[in-house]
């Protein structure tokens, strides 16, 4: 079961090919004897799936109407609520806490038929770009058992690389869900700011964050954004838009539409990415694409613009986290101070206190001006440049990251590390749509991905030029050996 796509095994259960309960079944049987190893994983709701599992099979059995996810297993990131179940956000700080109620996009996952099977590994608050800063676990790549996934969302992006799930939702604030679908050779996407609903996620940059989608391809994807993309009255920043009908609009026709590159930010991009770059627009080309050069000289600024706005939302986020109403409380403090600095010192690991004191000082007294204030004007500047290149081009494309996968424990220094969403980054400060789609391997079989984004609200170009390009490359895609030998 685990080789078919998400719709076709849908389509199989709909059908009477298969139950849901083995569907349930099939997947988790996978997940305890192969998790193991890849440690995507951090909750597994054996005794719900199965539930939900039955009452859908009694429902296929009765006549009654199918939801869009109909028997689809679908993993969910540790930082988005499920009613009853740990939301843990892969920190110490929040061991043992239960969500009180369920996100938005768990109830539309839920209202759609779709099996909840258990939360995933990230990096603590969705801060990292390796799942390297998880507090409870390390999370593996499958292609290379001794690289990182990439991150924050590496757990999802993991399992469904390993095939452990078809389906799994990770959040997006400067690329933590591209970056990863592109190191494990699956398709990410990060939405239109305000598309889907942040009500039930655990922030980490509110005017950032962004759920999204991951998948072993496009129309997979789509699905699960046909289902989540939807306005909720429960998140001030949901955009009042209608449902779309993204696969309607695969028709591989890419013939005259204008791709945007920024030649300029690549120059330094390694040799052998490039190559997969060039050979990607080439492909574009010959589906009927113009390649046009366009200027975003200002993304040049964009991590240091958003590691001083990042930060600053970070450190007025994580505030609440303070040892007397929820998550962690230290036993060694005595005193109401002790409780606020030891829960905070002992509960926070090493790169969310990095954040948060950096966030704290940005915002401190005679340097908000100097910093945060700047950070804001520098990114309205790149917002404006987003639309003058748009007002040129239909999408932009560009790589994902400046590498494939890296090995666990190599990258030590902090800065090194960030620059792995260089060209991830922009996107989220301009709040745009962005997808992450697998587009050839290195020559030691890593995955390459390549990126294309659209101006705000047209994700199902995004899409579909996305999926036109899939099409084309599809024989070229191949699952990893991990997954092959199993």
């Amino acid at each position: 079961m685990h080789t078919f796509t998400a719709i076709q095994l849908r389509d199989k259960f709909i059908t009477g090919e298969f139950l849901a309960r083995d569907i349930a079944s099939h997947f988790l049987n996978r997940i305890e004897k192969y998790d193991p190893q890849i440690g995507a994983f951090v909750a597994v709701w054996e005794d719900r799936v199965y539930q939900q599992a039955d009452r859908l099979d009694k429902k296929r059995a009765s006549g009654k109407k199918l939801g869009k996810l109909a028997g689809i297993p679908v993993a969910i990131k540790d930082n988005i609520h499920v009613k009853g179940e740990f939301t843990q956000c892969a920190s110490k700080i929040l061991t043992g806490f239960r969500a009180p109620f369920d996100s938005t996009v768990a109830i539309l996952l839920e209202d759609e038929d779709a099996l909840l099977i258990g939360k995933t590994n990230m990096d603590e608050f969705a801060m990292g770009s390796s799942t390297e800063n998880s507090a409870i676990q390390v999370t593996r790549n499958p292609w290379n058992l001794n690289c990182t996934p990439g991150g924050s969302s590496g757990g999802s992006a993991a399992a469904v690389a390993a095939r452990l799930v078809p389906l799994a939702l990770g959040s997006d604030t400067g690329g933590s869900i591209r970056q990863p679908a592109s190191l494990c050779g699956v398709t990410g996407f990060k939405p239109t700011y305000g598309r889907v609903s942040r009500f039930g996620l655990a922030a980490f940059a509110s005017s950032l964050d962004q759920i999204g989608p991951l998948a072993t391809c496009t129309e997979d994807a789509a699905l699960l954004m046909e289902v989540i993309g939807q306005h909720c009255d429960r998140d001030s920043t949901s955009l009042q838009l209608p449902k779309e009908n993204y696969i309607k609009a695969f028709d591989g026709n890419v013939k005259g539409l204008k791709i945007g590159v920024p030649f300029q930010f690549l120059k330094n991009l390694d040799a052998e990415i490039k190559q997969h770059f060039d050979k990607s627009l080439s492909e574009l080309t010959a589906l009927g694409a113009e390649i046009i050069d366009i200027d975003l000289s200002h993304l040049k600024y964009s991590l240091g613009i958003y590691y001083i706005l990042a930060t600053a939302e970070a450190s007025t986020n994580l505030a609440r986290y303070d040892g007397i109403r929820y998550g962690y409380r230290s036993p060694n403090a005595k005193t109401l101070d002790e409780i606020y600095d030891l829960s905070k010192e002992e509960g926070f690991g090493p790169e969310v206190k990095r954040r948060i004191l950096l966030g704290t000082f940005v915002l401190s007294s005679g340097f908000q001006d100097a910093y945060y204030r700047k950070a804001q004007k520098m990114r309205t500047l790149v917002i404006d440049q987003y639309k003058k290149a748009f007002a040129q081009c239909d999408l932009i494309a560009t790589p994902v990251t400046p590498h494939a996968a890296f090995e666990l424990g190599t990258v030590k220094d902090p800065l090194q590390m960030y620059l792995a969403d260089i060209y991830t980054i922009g996107i989220n400060l301009a709040g745009l749509p962005a997808i992450s789609i697998p587009q050839g391997y290195t020559t030691e079989g890593k995955p390459v991905g390549f990126q294309l984004a659209g101006p705000q609200k047209h994700d199902v170009a995004v899409f579909y030029a996305a999926n036109a390009l899939e099409q084309a490359t599809k024989a070229e895609l191949r699952m990893p050996d991990f997954v092959k030998n199993s």
